[in-house]
């Protein structure tokens, strides 16, 4: 596949909203930073384009923080060659083990729980002694 394939494959429009998302903005908070010009509905067309201005897309880039580059040569296909070529070592994944049973910890919880209503108890009942005296 030579590079003109591979640049047809790209949508940069895609691949400003993927960026935009994994920031974690809203298409409105995305226009508020590129200017009075902009709103929510020209982001939404600007998302929607194959090809953005390189002015446009550099404004862009800036407030995603990534690199233009990036966004003109991010690729589905890129990302699954590094998802597959980084975590295919199903030896080094991490499982978690329990050292300690939970049921144990839930019954001294209640055990704990019983003993402070005794506690309670006991504290009312010498509240109600000393009421009963004073009268």
């Amino acid at each position: 596949m030579n590079t003109t394939d591979t640049s047809k494959n790209i949508h940069q429009g895609r691949n400003v909203k993927r960026f935009r998302e994994m920031m974690g903005l809203k298409q409105e908070a995305l226009a508020i930073a590129l200017g009075d010009e902009w709103s929510q509905k020209r982001v939404s067309l600007l998302e929607q384009k194959e090809v953005i201005e390189d002015d446009i897309l550099r404004q862009v880039a800036e407030i995603l923080k990534v690199p233009v580059e990036a966004i003109k040569s991010f690729t589905e296909e890129a990302v699954f060659n590094i998802i597959g070529n980084t975590y295919h070592d199903t030896s080094s994944s991490v499982q978690y083990q329990c050292t300690f049973n939970p049921i144990d910890k839930l019954i001294e919880l209640f055990e704990e729980n019983k003993k402070l209503y005794q506690e309670l108890l006991k504290s009312e009942r010498e509240k109600i002694e000393i009421f009963k005296n004073k009268s």
